[in-house]
């Protein structure tokens, strides 16, 4: 480990659970690369996202805010995210992706001096429909994890060599529809299935998840394990990468997700709007400047912390806690991880929140038109009261706060919904 931290490189994956990583005690080895990694950094067992899915998770993961006051009712970005603060702090910042829910129409290009969402519209209508013609050409929705190394290294390779610089890939591939391709597939599920039949298994397990067989159960796991082995992959061409260009060893390195998926354990796929571990427990790997001897932390953490964490190690003054300062041996800690995520359609009066600690897990449900509260599964009494005190000063900060406003092109919004519809957000 080094005191130098020249740079700062998030990676984050969609829909990524903690459990079906190798490094976190899964049966298969679905990550090599992440587990040599791993093994020379700090390995948080007990990482949760501050919520369980991207237009709630990303905004907190980007500006270590909850998300009632990180975005505003339509979702759109109301604060300022790491790459603001870094970029005023003489850093290079550079984003990119290919999730609409936190595109350039949300204000997510905020801070970035390049942001590349996948959403190449300009300024006109036929930009668009190219856009969509392209989608349909490589019979994807989403840019690839090999598309998002090479867009990220060539911005690198721009940036000025005595620069700092900053930067966020966000990979699509561990999210449904589960797409692997023909070589992961056969790794896992000893043959090829079809884009079409795993866009319509993937809908189907979302919109009837009674009527998924337990062999189809497992298809779905296997083709999601083939994602996670498939993107593993790419992380560590794009490590070498960083490692020929003599960048990683003076670069703070974040691994992490957004959320996680479910395959059935609750009744339900994917990832709605619950806070089950499933969809919040999410791997957390820190790699400081230089490497680490390998370290496993037990204390629960959130991902809340990663923009101090970065802040910190850049000699930025913060608020929160570092996660590079936590005790690895306070295994017994009773520090609060907190979670939320507000609901939606028949639920969309309502708002879940979660407290954990390493000693248990309380959840409540909170009517946003009555204010009424409802806990469920409490493993310890006293939790409860810390939760509803949480509450009480969330729903109290939000009330007190402003909201951003935003324009969004129709153009955009309408390519939107088109991918959003294919990634089964739309009927």
């Amino acid at each position: 480990m080094t005191d130098t931290c020249d740079h700062v490189i998030l990676l984050s994956a969609d829909a990524l659970r903690a459990d079906h990583l190798s490094c976190y005690g899964y049966h298969r080895e679905t990550t090599p690369v992440l587990d040599d990694l791993a093994a020379e950094s700090l390995r948080f067992t007990r990482a949760y996202s501050a919520s369980s899915h991207t237009r709630e998770a990303v905004p907190a993961l980007l500006t270590g805010e909850y998300p009632d006051t990180a975005i505003d009712s339509d979702y759109r970005l109301a604060t300022e995210t790491i790459a603001s603060t870094l970029s005023e702090s003489g850093f290079a910042t550079g984003g990119f992706h290919s999730n609409p829910f936190v595109s350039r129409a949300y204000g997510f290009d905020r801070g970035f001096d390049e942001f590349d969402d996948d959403l190449h519209f300009g300024k006109h209508k036929l930009v668009a429909l190219a856009q969509r013609a392209l989608d349909k050409v490589r019979n994807r929705h989403y840019a690839r994890a090999e598309e998002i190394n090479e867009r990220s290294l060539a911005w690198i390779d721009s940036v000025d060599g005595t620069d700092p610089f900053f930067l966020w890939n966000h990979y699509m591939d561990t999210h449904g529809p589960y797409e692997p391709p023909e070589t992961y597939q056969r790794q896992y599920y000893g043959e090829t299935v079809s884009d079409s039949k795993a866009q319509s298994l993937y809908q189907r397990a979302i919109d009837d998840p009674d009527s998924i067989t337990e062999a189809e159960r497992q298809l779905l796991i296997d083709l999601y394990d083939a994602e996670i082995r498939y993107n593993d992959e790419r992380i560590g061409e794009f490590l070498a990468s960083l490692r020929e260009r003599d960048l990683l060893e003076r670069s703070l390195l974040i691994v992490t997700a957004d959320h996680g998926d479910a395959f059935g354990e609750h009744g339900y796929y994917e990832h709605p709007r619950y806070l089950h571990d499933e969809i919040t427990h999410v791997p957390l790997i820190v790699r400081p400047p230089g490497g680490a001897d390998e370290t496993t932390v037990s204390t629960p953490v959130s991902t809340l912390s990663i923009a101090p964490t970065i802040q910190q190690s850049v000699g930025i003054s913060s608020d929160g806690q570092s996660l590079l300062s936590t005790d690895a041996d306070d295994v017994e800690s009773d520090q609060p991880v907190f979670s939320q995520a507000r609901g939606e359609g028949d639920h969309d009066h309502v708002r879940r929140y979660a407290i954990r600690t390493a000693n248990g897990a309380c959840f409540c449900e909170r009517n946003q038109d009555t204010g009424a509260l409802e806990f469920s599964a409490c493993t310890d009494p006293s939790l409860r009261d810390e939760l509803e005190s949480h509450i009480k000063k969330r729903v109290q900060q939000r009330d007190d706060g402003k909201t951003a406003e935003a324009d969004v092109d129709g153009d955009v919004d309408e390519e939107i919904e088109h991918r959003l519809s294919a990634l089964g957000y739309k009927d």
